[in-house]
This record gives C-alpha cells, structure tokens and sequence, in this order.
C-alpha cells in the first residue's frame, strides 16, 4: 500500500513542489492550506485523476483543524505516515516598523502553527508505530534574516528549536522529526516580494551565486519520509548555496 504524507501550505510556492515530489515519488498526498479554492485547483492540476490526492481547508493556527485534517486523511486512505508542516507568512517589514499585531500573527503561523502540526500528528504517529515529521524552518533562522523580516526570521529559529525537542520525545515511538532550512529559493513568490535591486544583492551573497532549486528542497523532504531515513531526527539539512556553514 501507497504510504500518505500531508503538507501544509500546499496551494502554492514550495510547499506545492513538496506534494508534486511525494506523488512522483508514489505516495498519496493530503494537500492542506487555509485557501480551500487554491488548494483544490493546486490538487485537480498536480493529479486530474484524484485519486492519489486530497485537497483539504487547514488553518494551522487552530488545532481543531489538525484534528479534522487528520480525520479526513485517516477516513480516506486509513493511515498517516508522513506530515510536512511548510505553511508560513513571509513578511519583510523593517524590525522598527513591525506592529505587535504583525509580529503575533507570524508567530502564529509560522511557530505555532508547526508547533500543533507536531503535537497532532505526532500522537497519532507514536500511537501507529511509525512516521516522519519535516519541518520547514529557513536560513533566516540560523542568520537572522538575508530578506525576511525579524518577526519570520524568529519564528524559524523557533521551528529549528521545536525540531529537536520533539525529536527527543518521539523517538523512541519510530518517530523522527527533523528540519530543512533552505536559502533564497527561485519561486515566483521570492520575485514578487524581493525588489529587484535588494535580490540582486542578496544573490551576491551567497557563494554560487544563484537561487536554490525548489524541487531539490522538495526532494529532501521525500528522503527524510523514507523509511531508510530512520538513523536522523533532530536535524537541520541546510540548502542554502553556502551562505551559511556551521
């Protein structure tokens, strides 16, 4: 049987080239993101069949709709084997303009929002046996920040904290839990956000001198779902072009 992941955030930019690599790769897909038409319109395209696809409404600020997005995937395909949680804001507001309202509403997202991913489905994971978590976190979170704003940039160095103390506790159900902290990638959402002068600087700054591939961000989060992947939990899988070595 086809193993299932879920990722969150899949109606667009990387998280729906994580679920386009899932399904190259043979698995079933729950595609989740707060905008329903998008995440139905993202699902008839990346499979017109649907039946390797399940596009479902998830707000990853209330833990009800884990609950139900865990429901729904367990009535149609019976398990749950991987969740991805990737949805985020991005915002780049300057740190001395950032309202408490904005800076609440990143963390929000982007923190607690992986936080309940991890809890929920962590449970049902460590109850079956078996699974994989990948978190997206972001170069931003180990630097500070290229061409995101602080709220973001505090927000990822939280999901690379998360990461590791979930890996603790579940590892010892055949859990792991780990984090991909990617660089500048080349989406259309970087080209619109980043004007063009601040994004040519920012390429200049990273050692090979481009933006990263998305599909390889995507496929790295399939190679962490694996099963052969059992040997790695906690950790951070930089792809960033070299603009941050530890």
């Amino acid at each position: 049987m086809a193993q299932v992941a879920l990722v969150t955030g899949a109606a667009q930019g990387l998280g729906r080239v994580i679920a386009e690599q899932f399904l190259a790769a043979g698995y079933r897909v729950a595609l989740t993101d707060v905008a329903e038409g998008a995440v139905r319109e993202a699902a008839a395209v990346l499979d017109p069949s649907g039946e390797a696809v399940l596009p479902l409404r998830l707000d990853v600020t209330r833990k009800a709709d884990f609950a139900a997005a865990l429901d729904a995937v367990l009535a149609r395909w019976g398990a749950l084997h991987v969740a991805v949680n990737n949805a985020a804001m991005t915002p780049m507001t300057p740190v001395m303009q950032i309202t408490p309202e904005e800076f609440d509403a990143v963390l929000t997202v982007n923190l607690r929002g992986t936080f309940l991913g991890c809890q929920v489905f962590g449970a049902h994971l460590a109850k079956a046996g078996y699974g994989r978590i990948v978190n997206i976190a972001s170069l931003a979170g180990q630097n500070g920040g290229t061409a995101s704003g602080a709220h973001y940039a505090s927000s990822k160095a939280g999901i690379l904290t998360l990461t590791k103390i979930f890996a603790r506790e579940l590892a010892v159900f055949n859990v792991t839990v780990n984090a991909i902290a990617p660089g500048p990638m080349e989406l259309p959402s970087v080209r619109a956000s980043v004007p063009p002068e601040r994004l040519e600087t920012l390429i200049g700054m990273i050692p090979v001198k481009r933006l990263g591939n998305p599909a390889f961000v995507a496929r790295m989060a399939v190679e962490l779902a694996s099963p052969d992947a059992d040997f790695t939990t906690g950790a951070a899988w930089d792809i960033n072009g070299g603009i941050f070595m530890r």
